[in-house]
C-alpha cells in the first residue's frame, strides 16, 4: 500500500480517531502527557493542525476544531491561549521526548509529549529562526572548507 503514512496504532479508524481526539485533548488541557512513543508520533501532526486552525482563529476554524475535541472548555483554551502563543512559529510546537523505563505489563516503549515554549517544560526551545549549533552540520561545513586533508577523523565515513 502506497502513499499510507498514518500509523495504525493496531485499531480500526474510528476508534484510532476517538483516542487520537482524547489524547489531542489531554495534551491541551495538561500541555504535557506521558503516553507510549507510536502514540506520540501519531499525535504530532494532528495537534499540529489544530494549532494551525487556531491561528487562523475564524468561526470557521473553530467549528472545524470543535468537530474532533470533545470539551469545549479545551476549544477555548487552543483559540485563546494557544493559538496566539504560537503566532510567529511555523510549526514545531510540539516535542517527544523518550523515556528509559518501558511500560510495566507490556514492556512498550514510553514517551513524554509536550508543548514547546510553555512555562516549566522539559528543555528549552530554540528561538524562532535559530539554529543547532554543532553536530554534523557544523563539522561538515568546516570539512568542505578543508577538503578533507586528514584533519577530521570523525568524518571519514564522508569521502
Amino acid at each position: 500500500m502506497h502513499s499510507k503514512s498514518l500509523s495504525r496504532l493496531g485499531r480500526k479508524g474510528s476508534h484510532r480517531m476517538a483516542m487520537l481526539n482524547n489524547l489531542l485533548t489531554s495534551l491541551i488541557k495538561h500541555e504535557r502527557i506521558v503516553t507510549t512513543t507510536p502514540r506520540a508520533h501519531a499525535l504530532r501532526p494532528y495537534f499540529d493542525k489544530h494549532i494551525t486552525l487556531a491561528k487562523g482563529n475564524t468561526l470557521h476554524h473553530r467549528n472545524l476544531a470543535s468537530r474532533t475535541i470533545p470539551e469545549r472548555a479545551m476549544v477555548v483554551k487552543l483559540f485563546g491561549v494557544l493559538g496566539p502563543r504560537y503566532e510567529k512559529r511555523e510549526g514545531g510546537y510540539t516535542r517527544v521526548l523518550k523515556l528509559s523505563e518501558r511500560r510495566r505489563g507490556d514492556g512498550a516503549d514510553m514517551s513524554v509529549i509536550e508543548l514547546v515554549d510553555r512555562v516549566g517544560e522539559i528543555r528549552k526551545a530554540k528561538k524562532v529562526g535559530e539554529r543547532r549549533k554543532g553536530g554534523i552540520g557544523e563539522a561538515y561545513e568546516q570539512f568542505k572548507k578543508t577538503r578533507g586533508k586528514g584533519k577530521h577523523p570523525g568524518l571519514d565515513w564522508l569521502w
